[in-house]
């Protein structure tokens, strides 16, 4: 159980919830809350993230991308902690409970709206699990293409937040594009600094991802412009809603982005970079809660 549970990473969950999060303030701001929606969204996220956390430990594996070399958390099934089969059904029982969820989180929300509605977020579910499992495995793995940020990007910031927004409020306002985009640029900053620890072994096991690709001096640089336009996009969504004073409290949590920035920027060991992950991952979480009561003050 011990090694199923280190296979989940439950670290990184806080992170994959920021979104959710940020959408019910949003919509409980715009006057429309649902406990049932909160949870069933919250329940489908959880399974995704660990649908994901399982699918790239098991891809990361069969493709030799781990090796020994590697300075992240230990890896379940390269260190034989669990079986690829024990893996594979894990990665199963996953996809199953998320799609079950999920479809019971838009049964609740669009119970009486037109059916099409139901069918398109039906599709991005499937969309979501596709994209959960496709990172490390099949023939061509997007994150090792070094796509994995504009997915990071796509469904921890504009699906996540836009999309628990809507299932509340079955509306949609442009605007949300920007919150929903900080979000998403945390989140892939988070990817970042995992690509920047590994980018040795990721060069010499053909995982290309963006550092890999650019090289550290460039990757520290696209770190730093990730986490100024996320911080960016949140005042540009403050001043465009005629927010008060209160209204920008968030900023608080700034410091702690430049913080990691400057961390990641001046590492001298690849180890190092795994407290930053986490220390990235729990500022995003606490700016989104200050963000969120900004917007129901």
């Amino acid at each position: 159980m011990k090694n199923w549970i280190a296979a989940a990473r439950p670290r990184t969950l806080p992170l994959s919830l920021a979104s959710i999060i940020l959408g019910s303030f949003l919509a409980f701001a715009n006057r429309h809350f649902s406990w049932k929606i909160a949870a069933l969204a919250a329940l489908t996220t959880i399974f995704l993230q660990i649908l994901s956390n399982f699918a790239n430990d098991y891809g990361d594996a069969i493709s030799g991308k781990d090796t020994e070399l590697r300075v992240g958390p230990r890896r379940a099934v390269a260190t034989g902690d669990i079986t690829k089969e024990a893996m594979l059904w894990g990665i199963v029982l996953m996809a199953v409970l998320s799609l079950v969820c999920g479809i019971g989180l838009l049964a609740v929300a669009f119970y009486g709206v037109e059916p099409r509605i139901f069918w398109f977020f039906f599709m991005l579910g499937l969309l979501s699990i596709a994209a959960a499992i496709g990172y490390t495995n099949g023939k061509r793995p997007y994150g090792y293409a070094g796509f994995g940020d504009i997915a990071v990007l796509i469904f921890f910031g504009w699906v996540g937040v836009m999309g628990t927004y809507f299932l509340y409020t079955l509306s949609f306002t442009p605007l949300l594009f920007l919150p929903a985009t900080s979000v998403g640029l945390f989140a892939t900053g988070v990817l970042n600094i995992n690509n920047i620890r590994d980018i040795e072994t990721d060069t010499l096991t053909g995982k290309r991802s963006i550092p890999a690709r650019i090289g550290l001096s460039l990757a520290i640089r696209y770190h730093w412009g990730l986490l100024i336009a996320g911080m960016a996009c949140a005042i540009a969504y403050s001043f465009l809603t005629g927010a008060t004073l209160v209204g920008y409290i968030y900023i608080l949590a700034f410091p702690l982005f430049f913080l990691n920035g400057r961390a990641v920027a001046t590492h001298k060991r690849p180890v190092e970079l795994n407290a930053r992950l986490g220390q990235l991952a729990l500022t995003t979480l606490l700016f989104v809660v200050l963000f969120g009561l900004a917007q129901v003050w």
